[in-house]
């Protein structure tokens, strides 16, 4: 029997025809690179519309490493997977897309490098066949939020890594109901290892993350890793109540220079007045953020509710005999 164990975590959401492909590379590329592993593959459904289950279903029967969790509805891209790494029982855990974008021969690449006393492997996208123009506002998001965060960013990193159970263990212990799996990673992994990888097209379907959803993520790390947006508010506050006093008191001693040829204006004041209106709204949009994401943290709520889980009978036999 294998010494070691590698989960391999896929998080999967209307994935066809991809799902089986997937487990099959990946069980081939464990097979023949890592012979010397026992594997677990994990498969999180986040609430499939298609016949996603079912063949998740038949993939359990066929192989008792295989296992699955089905959450009982939809709990986005960022809890579903960093729920799945949390039920992983291995030595490390390996975060997989299901689409094909993460190519399998990086598994073994990261667990050598794993296997050489790093904490956590992050893959890093040097070069990508997504749409350019995508990947050219995701780098300059990256550089933006890298350059005001209190925290280190990484950027291209799209949580597609392998983990040591210790670092596992400390995402248990932060019980955090609303995480952002980059921003941990790069709080809490000191001893990091990045490698770089092409990421290749998807290889099948249409991709289910929309613009909202990018939104979302975006605005996490901002209010969780920045402190720029409530600081800027003030600042500008500042500024604009600074320019807003010089300029009235140049118009009062205009005023009073030429009392009755100099005339305010209703345009200037219309100006002045939607200006100050839109700087409000953005304002307040900032703090909403900020809001938001101390009201999706003080409810405490679960990451995920599960339907089911299969296959996971030994590992839970394994986990309360360690215990007692």
């Amino acid at each position: 029997m294998a010494e070691k164990t590698v989960s391999i975590v896929i998080p999967a959401f209307n994935e066809e025809e991809n799902i089986r492909p997937v487990t099959e590379a990946v069980r081939a590329e464990i097979k023949e690179n890592l012979p010397e592993y026992d594997y677990e593959i994990l498969i999180i459904d986040n609430n499939s519309q298609d016949n996603t289950r079912k063949i998740i279903r038949e993939l359990c029967k066929e192989d008792r490493n295989v296992k699955a969790i089905f959450n009982e509805k939809n709990f986005g891209p960022d809890n579903s997977p960093y729920y799945g790494l949390m039920q992983a029982t291995g030595d490390c855990a390996i975060l997989f897309c299901a689409d094909f974008q993460d190519p399998p021969e990086m598994i073994h690449k990261m667990v050598r490098e794993w296997e050489q006393g790093y904490t956590v492997v992050t893959a890093i996208k040097t070069e990508s066949k997504e749409n350019r123009l995508i990947r050219f506002f995701r780098t300059i998001y990256y550089r933006l939020i890298k350059k005001i965060s209190s925290t280190e960013i990484i950027e291209h990193f799209t949580g597609f890594g392998c983990y040591d159970k210790s670092f596992l263990d400390i995402m248990r212990k932060l019980d955090d109901p609303a995480p952002f799996l980059r921003g941990v990673v790069a709080e809490f992994a000191g001893n990091r290892k990045s490698i770089e990888y092409e990421q290749q097209k998807r290889r099948a379907g249409k991709s289910h993350i929309r613009f909202f959803t990018l939104y979302d993520m975006a605005m996490r790390s901002f209010t969780s890793y920045t402190k720029i947006g409530l600081r800027m508010c003030t600042f500008f506050g500042f500024g604009v109540a600074i320019i807003s006093v010089i300029i009235s008191l140049v118009y009062f001693i205009k005023k009073l220079l030429n009392w009755d040829a100099f005339d305010f204006g209703i345009p200037v004041i219309l100006i002045g007045v939607f200006f100050l209106g839109a700087v409000q709204l953005i304002f307040m949009g900032f703090m909403g953020e900020y809001i938001l994401t101390i009201n999706q943290r003080s409810m405490k709520r679960p990451l995920v509710i599960e339907h089911e889980r299969i296959n996971f009978e030994n590992s839970e036999k394994e986990m309360s005999q360690t215990k007692s």
